[in-house]
């Protein structure tokens, strides 16, 4: 697999030394894009984007994880960043099937075994991920891809909504047949951006100032980041694997949940009763954040990364830990 130099805005990144980007090709011709932070000697933590997000967002996440001695790899999953968009509306927040975010995976994760050494990659392999990344996580260690330990940050195994829709996304769910509007917009939502039309005072992402800045810098400077809300075929597709997963068993994977006291995006119960019936697991709360842990204030963001490397530590191979 030969991956094509991609744009790359380390200007708005603030990343690491050493950061790019790579096109790649998933099984199904989908162009996505990596972004690389190589360099570090522990091992590699491939970070799994939310909805909306792209690899820029994620320069200070990784400055953090080289810090701690971990190289990173983060994905523009289909229909999102720079990655091709699905529907002629880029706005629109869109998927085939939800099952094809794991094509993107498997393509990044064959990068990686087949080019990432050359690049400055090297194991164990651990994953972070956050929000619609953790569901597309969340299967993913139901694959058996080599991940040896997981941390979530506000996984959305649940979608928040208010009360008088809840019965009828329990409807969606259960649909098995596609819909004309499938298509189009889920209630409530447009193609703006939240970024640019949501102010700071009482927004859902994070209670840290200086953070809402830095990703409503990229919201202005690089339109391509863009995207708006779910279609109605994401939304039933999402509730659906969410409803499958949590009816399995925990994963027999070692894993670090964390949740903020103020949630407004995910919903917390289904996190809460998968975090009771998962040995080897522990939810993390954090009473003051809001939905975005890695980019949460200062404290917050120290304290989620640092219980990350300490996880990625204690299941590294004895080996590669002896060789730092």
């Amino acid at each position: 697999m030969t991956a094509e130099a991609a744009p790359f805005r380390a200007d708005l990144a603030d990343g690491p030394e050493g950061g790019h980007a790579v096109w790649l090709r998933a099984s199904d011709g989908v162009r996505i894009r990596l972004g690389l932070w190589p360099g570090g000697a522990k091992g590699t933590v491939v970070l799994l984007p939310g909805r909306t997000e792209y690899v820029e967002k994620y320069g200070r996440a990784a400055a953090a994880l080289r810090q701690r001695g971990w190289s990173v790899l983060t994905i523009d999953w289909r229909g999102q960043g720079l990655a091709d968009r699905i529907l002629p509306d880029p706005m629109l927040g869109h998927v085939g099937a939800f099952a094809d975010y794991q094509l993107d995976l498997d393509a990044a994760l064959l990068w990686l075994r087949q080019e990432g050494g050359a690049a400055g990659f090297c194991g164990p392999l651990m994953m972070m991920a956050h929000s619609m990344g953790g569901l597309i996580g969340l299967r993913a260690l139901y694959r058996d891809l080599g991940f040896r330990a997981a941390v979530f940050s506000a996984p959305m195994w649940g979608i928040h909504m208010p009360i008088w829709r809840r019965p009828s996304a329990a409807v969606l769910s259960r649909l098995r047949l596609r819909l004309p509007q499938d298509h189009g917009y889920a209630p409530t939502t447009s193609g703006k951006s939240y970024l640019l039309v949501a102010p700071f005072e009482g927004n859902l992402l994070t209670g840290d100032p200086e953070m809402w800045a830095y990703m409503h810098r990229h919201a202005l400077a690089e339109s391509g980041f863009g995207l708006g809300g779910p279609s109605l075929g994401w939304v039933r597709d999402a509730l659906r694997e969410a409803r499958a997963l949590l009816r399995m068993a925990a994963p027999d994977v070692p894993a670090i949940v964390g949740l903020g006291g103020h949630e407004g995006i995910v919903e917390p119960g289904p996190i809460r009763r998968r975090m009771a019936a998962w040995p080897g697991a522990e939810l993390d709360f954090y009473p003051e954040a809001r939905h975005e842990l890695p980019m949460e204030r200062a404290a917050i963001r120290d304290r989620f990364f640092d219980r990350a490397a300490e996880l990625y530590e204690r299941t590294a191979p004895a080996q590669a830990v002896a060789a730092r």
